[in-house]
């Protein structure tokens, strides 16, 4: 007689942690609570092999683990418990999905019997959620966990990627139930989703035709490029056809800032030259970018004279904005393949000169005056210019939110990818730090240059907590004019300089740094510039720099409120 093994069942809050390293999952950031004690005391017989980053607030965790997703194109993972705690996840849930950035969001829920009695930390955070999760769902039965879980990293990273939530009731934690990872789960199976959509072959030979014929092409590239992983195949295609190539603020990185065929950064705060002659292209091939009203102004005077090619992913974004003549739907890695079989090696140097004339102009009335001011005050342009000199090449920016967010990505030298991490679509202020710390537990290896405002940093800084806890070596240049510089621009420029509450008094940041044994300097002095910025760069461990800059010092160009790309101001 057989007598079979019988198989173990383990608690769900074990399954949990057990199908997070099925999924090869290093880091989770987090905030532990009541609902979801169970999976933290399960987690603790794991912390050998996974590592879980206490965060000081939940809206940090989210951060973070977007910021890990960014710079290493994995999914990141946060758990936080019912209530205030999941419902401190929906900024960074409608951040990550507006931004599309793999997360899966792990909270606890009362148990099951309470559901729907306003019990103590209950939250309908499913519902709340529905508008700024790609999916979410909660489980009520131990069972149902690893398959849960399994669907929730495919549909996050698959197809245009963006954040998922799980909910877990505390009882279905407690339950037993067999773990087996034979019993897979059939992706095949997911009603309704196909994340990547069947290419069109006649449409790729109907915009090879286009690229062919085209006098005055312009490519927009977005992030999709590199959520793809499609940077080699795109810069074959530009080298091969000659097209000049403008950025979206997100897909900033994917070509080096010193490419012969880069002319820019798109939208309100972007370049002279690509939005001026967005409205004289007569070809406009927009890859992995969604023509959010930043990049495109008044949407009735955009790119009307244009042909326009749109690569997306998301059959949504198509004709969403912007109406296009060509929409060639799918992965933009294979979609570019098979666009270079297509395209005929071209250049287009008198076109491409045009961008360089306009540059001119651009670098006469703003560039210089923001890399090499006259003026007393230090400018944020000048910050930049000294971090490009003594940055690491492969370093990673990350950004807060801001007039230091727009003049750091214009000025920044990128030359390599994923270099580039910032909340665009959102425009979440406290995003950066968390985010920093996110980025560099990923690259380890990697420079991470955190840039904030005065505003943005006391939205989360007291992530400072989570540096000092697990030593995390970041260099946080903290450009402080005691204003809400970006409101204050356009109180100045558009409201007659009645500056209603975007004055700041603020606190003494080099003293709260040190009580988190950060080491700390802040300077005013343009001579003393240089020399901090090099100290702060190569310093081995994390450092703050406060650098006190002009007050009004202004971020230009811009494109008023309104206007189209063509009526881009100098000043």
């Amino acid at each position: 007689m057989i007598i079979k093994k019988q198989e173990k069942k383990l608690l769900g809050s074990e399954i949990v942690i057990k199908t997070l390293l099925h999924e090869k999952v290093k880091y989770i950031f987090g905030y532990p609570g009541g609902a979801i004690m169970p999976i933290y005391d399960s987690l603790h017989n794991y912390l050998n092999v996974v590592s879980h980053i206490l965060m000081r607030h939940e809206q940090g965790a989210i951060h973070a683990a977007q910021g890990y997703a960014r710079a290493t194109g994995k999914t990141g993972v946060c758990f936080t418990t019912s209530g205030p705690g999941a419902t401190n996840l929906i900024t960074g849930l409608a951040d990550a999905l507006i931004d599309s950035t793999p997360i899966v969001c792990i909270t606890g829920q009362v148990t099951s019997s309470l559901l729907g009695t306003d019990a103590f930390q209950e939250t309908n955070i499913i519902d709340i959620s529905v508008p700024v999760t790609k999916w979410n769902t909660q489980i009520l039965d131990a069972k149902e966990i690893f398959a849960s879980i399994k669907k929730g990293f495919f549909i996050a990273k698959k197809g245009r990627p963006g954040p998922v939530l799980i909910e877990i009731t505390k009882d279905a934690q407690f339950q037993k139930y067999i773990f087996n990872t034979k019993n897979i789960f059939y992706y095949n199976n997911i009603k309704n989703f196909r994340p990547y959509p069947y290419i069109e072959e006649k449409n790729i030979q109907q915009a090879a035709n286009l690229i062919n014929t085209a006098k005055k092409p312009l490519v927009l590239v977005g992030q999709g490029i590199i959520l793809a992983k499609a940077e080699h195949e795109f810069k074959q295609f530009i080298e091969k056809t000659g097209m000049p190539t403008a950025s979206t603020l997100l897909g900033l990185s994917i070509l080096e800032s010193s490419h012969p065929l880069y002319v820019g950064m798109l939208g309100m705060h972007g370049n002279y030259a690509p939005n001026i002659l967005t409205n004289q292209c007569d070809l406009l091939i927009a890859i992995g970018m969604r023509f959010d009203d930043r990049v495109t102004g008044n949407v009735q005077k955009y790119a009307t004279q244009a042909k326009i090619i749109h690569l997306d992913i998301d059959p949504y974004e198509i004709n969403k904005n912007i109406l296009c003549h060509i929409p060639i739907l799918g992965d933009c890695k294979v979609s570019l393949q098979k666009l270079i079989f297509y395209v005929k090696k071209s250049s287009h140097k008198i076109w491409i000169n045009q961008f360089y004339k306009l540059r001119k102009k651009e670098e006469l009335y703003v560039i210089q005056e923001d890399l090499n001011p006259l003026k007393t005050g230090i400018t944020m342009g000048e910050v930049i210019k000294w971090i490009n000199k003594y940055k690491q090449k492969n370093s990673i920016l990350v950004t807060d939110v801001g007039q230091h967010q727009m003049i750091a990505s214009r000025y920044f030298n990128f030359s390599c990818i994923r270099s580039n991490i910032t909340s665009g679509g959102l425009g979440t202020m406290g995003f950066a730090l968390p985010a920093s710390i996110g980025a560099k537990l990923g690259y380890k290896n990697r420079q991470v240059i955190c840039i904030v405002g005065d505003g943005g940093i006391q939205m989360t800084i007291q992530e400072m907590g989570t540096i000092l806890q697990n030593e995390i070596s970041i260099s946080i240049i903290l450009l402080n004019n005691n204003f809400l510089g970006m409101v204050r621009q356009w109180q100045q420029l558009f409201f007659q300089k009645r500056y209603s509450c975007t004055k700041l008094i603020n606190p003494d940041f080099i003293q709260l740094a040190n009580a988190y044994h950060i080491k700390a300097k802040k300077i005013d002095k343009r001579d003393k510039l240089e020399y901090a910025v090099k100290e702060a760069l190569n310093y081995k461990k994390s450092y703050l720099l406060e650098i006190i800059i002009e007050r009004e010092n202004n971020v230009f160009p811009m494109i008023p409120s309104g206007a189209a790309v063509d009526e881009i101001r100098l000043t």
